[in-house]
């Protein structure tokens, strides 16, 4: 999340929550494209992370995109910690690292997501250049140890570095050294979001396999092909997982704001001064404020928002679904993930035939998948076969979405070509983080380094 939000509505009941979630939904016509990725930035001189400020600082590259791109900027205490931009709704921030991330825009068609790929990796690189530095895509920082790893001055990460140690043994490596590309979709009304929710509950672990990108850890392999996932599996389970009551009887908004509820906050922010509340639940919040942090406080719209976006679920449910299972990657791989959902999710017969896909798989079958992949990606053994085969089947279905929306582009091309690099890691049956470590033990000579060169933006 670019900006932490400071709506002061109050908030008086957890019906009133319910009733602001159940407003979420969108006619078909209105459904949109959000795409979210991130990037380790380094000095291409040495290859050391990038720090917040000097004359080559993540804070000198944020001040040139702002000049650049005319954005507002989000500043912290004073610091500048991203950029918004007021006409079309994107953002630019960086996480607890470093990395750098933008949050795209609400686009119609995955065209447009390419479009804003490649625009904003060329503005990246006008601004960056001249400063040393260079963007790698993997899902986990290949080589710098955590140690090493610099700081970015945001309140909320101060307070979340505090408390994750406390919850998990993983959570300080999620903030610090992994990088996600994720796509933020809509849906019709409760009915449709529970559908689009299961769906993509059950396949995440597939989209994490296909993915799979992060297979070094302080300059050496690491055991894991998705070293990123493996970490979801112990950052804080309080607030993070597969979300099996997604899958009871009568789940619905109701639901999620129960779960929500009862899942510690981080921070308050009023006005530009966050608090620290971490460990307190949200619904104690709610029952009876924070007389020992915040006497005579209240709840507001803004503190719930705020606390959704600090939940981790695989799929996190706010005003839209957000597709949380993948490895940052290559130019390719970003437009290929949100194509790979949009094929899925919003078209009806490709939401029919993933629901199939899914019938009959048991919360044991689905928790051995969310395990198994980070390991074995697509050589996870399933029933009788692997999750390959899962994958193979999940990409023609979303093939067939996207050929039957019919969204061309200038040339004519529809959105299906958007999915040939997936095409090509199921056909291989190749991570592409296996494609890495065949480099490092074969022309690489058992060095990280030249990921560096060879897999830059």
């Amino acid at each position: 999340m670019a900006r932490d939000t400071v709506d002061q509505t109050p908030i008086e009941s957890r019906d009133e929550i319910v009733a602001w979630m159940s407003t979420a939904g969108r006619p078909e016509a209105d459904w949109r494209i959000g795409t979210e990725h991130e990037k380790f930035g380094f000095h291409k001189a040495d290859l050391s992370p990038v720090i917040y400020g000097g004359p080559k600082g993540v804070e000198k590259l944020l001040r040139g995109m702002e000049g650049l791109l005319g954005w507002e900027a989000i500043l912290d205490a004073g610091h500048i910690i991203g950029l918004g931009d007021p006409v079309g709704g994107g953002a630019i921030s960086i996480e607890p690292g470093g990395q750098f991330e933008l949050s795209g825009a609400p686009l119609a068609t995955l065209h447009e997501t390419e479009r804003e790929v490649n625009v904003h990796l060329a503005q990246v690189h006008e601004i960056s250049e001249p400063l040393g530095i260079g963007f790698l895509g993997l899902g986990a920082s290949p080589k710098w140890t955590r140690d090493e790893t610099p700081i970015m001055p945001k309140s909320r990460y101060a307070i979340m570095t505090n408390y994750m140690p406390k919850v998990g043994s993983l959570g300080l490596d999620m903030m610090y050294r992994t990088a996600t590309v994720q796509v933020n979709l809509d849906f019709r009304d409760e009915a449709d979001m529970v559908r689009k929710m299961r769906v993509s509950l059950a396949l995440q672990p597939v989209a994490t396999a296909l993915f799979a990108n992060s297979p070094f850890t302080d300059g050496k392999p690491n055991g894991f092909l998705s070293w990123r996932g493996e970490i979801w599996r112990d950052t804080d389970n309080d607030r993070s997982g597969g979300l099996p009551r997604a899958f009871e009887p009568g789940f619905g908004y109701e639901s999620y704001v129960d779960w929500a509820l009862d899942v510690p906050m981080y921070f308050i922010k009023r006005g530009d001064t966050y608090t620290n509340v971490a460990g307190v639940p949200f619904r104690r919040f709610l029952e009876h404020g924070l007389p020992d942090l915040l006497p005579g406080e209240r709840p507001t719209l803004g503190d719930w928002a705020n606390h959704l976006g600090t939940l981790f679920p695989d799929v996190r449910l706010k005003r839209y679904l957000e597709m949380r299972g993948a490895d940052a990657g290559s130019r390719d791989c970003l437009v290929a993930l949100p194509a790979l959902w949009v094929g899925l999710l919003y078209d009806a017969a490709a939401l029919d035939a993933a629901e199939q896909l899914i019938a009959g798989w048991t919360a044991g079958e689905r928790l051995a998948l969310r395990d198994g992949v980070p390991v074995a990606a697509l050589k996870t053994p399933f029933r009788t076969g692997t999750v390959r085969d899962i994958a193979r089947e999940m990409v023609s279905i979303a093939r067939g979405g996207l050929a039957r929306r019919a969204r061309l582009d200038a040339a004519g091309r529809d959105e299906t070509r958007f999915l040939d690099v997936l095409d090509e890691i199921v056909a291989s049956g190749l991570t592409p983080a296996e494609r890495l470590l065949a480099e490092y033990h074969g022309a690489w000579n058992g060095s990280v380094d030249p990921v560096f060169t060879e897999f830059r933006f």
